[in-house]
């Protein structure tokens, strides 16, 4: 992983000498996932993976959604990605699964789609999990094939840095530099790769998700609201837990070739508190 002071060169490199230092103490680690495509049955009971079937304890059934089984989208053996996890954010142990609407009409844009995501958390030394069937009523665009994963740390810098920092304002010629250097950020030709990934910034698709999921997640889907103005400061406070690009290998095309997200609060990871988790569905 590059340190900030690389990171501040490089910005400097790319014409941004003005705000290079500025820009750099803007960067935040985060946990690069790369995927392999396996055989799930090779595949020992609790280790890290998205895609083919969960393992859960004997009392945890398959969750659903509005009656349709819910798509089995990963499970994330915390013990596996704390090497990576610099920052120290998230538990060191544990398993976290994570399940989505198998129909993909949940887009994280109304209080009505809580629900329409699972985290299951199971306690680091929990006996006797079991690899669940897939449900036979699973629809087909819903089985992803099974990978394995593997967690290094990467910096990220944001895509809008003004949301990060309100003073600081980029001219023009700085925001077309700013915008190259994140087409080769970390290396050469890394936009055209997937990205998955846990914490840091996430790569939207569209607007940036933390006051959506600020707003929303407290009932609220409109900034002229009369709430909306207390609760805009803690959009700040919303993390990226688990970034799922698509990938048409394993048959995990989000809304075609969109991404998927899961935030969290700040506090309530310190708490390892899953359950006030918000997913949002962003695609082109």
């Amino acid at each position: 992983m590059q340190s900030s002071a690389e990171v501040q060169a490089r910005l400097a490199a790319a014409g941004l000498q003005r705000v290079a230092a500025r820009l750099a103490m803007l960067a935040r680690p985060s946990i690069r996932i790369t995927t392999t495509l396996a055989d799930d049955a090779q595949l020992a009971i609790g280790a890290s993976k998205f895609g083919g079937a969960p393992d859960l304890p004997p009392e945890t059934a398959w969750p659903q959604w509005r009656g349709v089984p819910m798509a089995f989208v990963a499970q994330i053996r915390l013990e596996d990605a704390a090497p990576a996890d610099v920052a120290h954010l998230l538990p060191p142990a544990g398993l976290l699964t994570f399940f989505y609407d198998a129909q993909q009409q949940t887009y994280g844009d109304q209080p009505t789609d809580k629900g329409g995501w699972q985290v299951i958390t199971t306690p680091a030394g929990a006996q006797h999990l079991r690899r669940l069937p897939v449900p036979a009523e699973m629809p087909p665009e819903a089985r992803f094939r099974s990978s394995t994963l593997r967690f290094t740390p990467e910096l990220t810098l944001p895509q809008q840095p003004s949301l990060e920092d309100p003073a600081l304002q980029l001219t023009d010629g700085e925001t077309t530099s700013y915008e190259h250097l994140l087409a080769n950020f970390p290396n050469k030709g890394d936009q055209a790769t997937m990205h998955h990934r846990m914490l840091g910034y996430a790569n939207t698709v569209q607007d940036d998700m933390r006051l959506q999921c600020q707003l929303v997640s407290h009932g609220v889907t409109s900034q002229d609201d009369p709430r909306a103005a207390a609760l805009a400061p803690g959009a700040r406070d919303w993390l990226l837990l688990l970034q799922v690009d698509s990938d048409e290998r394993a048959g995990m095309n989000w809304a075609s070739v969109g991404m998927l997200y899961f935030w969290i609060p700040r506090a309530a990871l310190a708490a390892k508190d899953f359950t006030q988790i918000w997913a949002v569905l962003q695609s082109t």
